[in-house]
């Protein structure tokens, strides 16, 4: 069982999107590219791909969750270019030996990874010219506001101090910034960019956005789930009539090339 059984479907719904300056940075990277192959691993849903559907020729989404592939699935069907699934953890996905990507993704999905074994095999299926995009921002669980850490307080109370990770997990921190560990790779040519991010919410998207994770999921909660919706909803309701649900984030994207 993965962390993420039975999100699949509020994360499609709920998981913001990628922000517009950061979709603009990786399409300059392919700007003026013959040939525009993206692999983007970890994929979840899809968000990526589709943010850049209009910029590349060919997409490669590899997600090792069954649920999050068939959102992916349906979230690219009827694009204009070859859009090829694959039901593999990054750290075993192995295309043809003739393949080359021209942009390599991952999305909110590089802590979850083996990072030197995912870095080390990018080096045969990544162009001679490729980029390598690292990116992600903090959750509503890392977020500091009046309302977030409240919310924070409440789950911490049904599930524990430590953050969890899926059933039976807590969450283990990567302490090492993902710029030194590109840097101590094949794509050590690396460059850092952070989008600032204000993110408006109201208590329906909250509570969707929360049963999309592996530290709020609805079965982590077991028979306690009404209950906690019910006081999670009340607090929130609260804090939006008080000032709104308002999250400030910092968006962080992590380029490497090779040297």
């Amino acid at each position: 069982m993965s962390q993420f059984d039975t999100t699949a479907p509020f994360y499609a719904a709920y998981r913001p999107g990628i922000p517009k300056k950061a979709v603009e940075l990786l399409a300059r990277r392919m700007a003026g590219k013959e040939h525009r192959a993206l692999l983007d691993l970890g994929s979840g849903t899809g968000q990526v791909p589709l943010a850049l559907a209009e910029t590349v020729t060919e997409i490669d989404v590899v997600e090792q969750d069954a649920g999050m592939l068939s959102e992916a699935d349906k979230a690219l069907a009827g694009l204009p270019v070859p859009v090829r699934l694959h039901n593999s953890p990054a750290e075993q996905f192995t295309p043809p030996a003739s393949y080359r990507a021209d942009l390599v993704t991952v999305c909110r999905a590089f802590h979850w990874m083996d990072q030197g074994v995912v870095l080390s095999r990018l080096e045969s299926m990544a162009a001679p010219d490729a980029t390598v995009a690292v990116m992600g921002d903090g959750s509503l669980w890392t977020a500091r506001t009046a309302w977030t850490d409240a919310l924070r307080a409440l789950i911490q109370e049904y599930l524990g101090e430590e953050r969890r990770a899926g059933a039976g997990k807590t969450y283990a921190a990567h302490n090492r910034p993902y710029s030194e560990i590109l840097a101590e790779s094949a794509f050590g040519r690396v460059e850092e960019h952070t989008i600032a991010v204000e993110r408006q919410w109201v208590t329906d998207t909250v509570i969707g956005y929360l049963y999309s994770t592996s530290f709020a999921a609805r079965p982590l909660f077991g028979e306690r789930v009404e209950d906690f919706e019910r006081r999670a909803r009340a607090l929130l309701d609260e804090h939006a009539a008080a000032g709104g649900l308002t999250e400030h984030a910092s968006f962080q994207v992590v380029l490497g090339r090779r040297g």
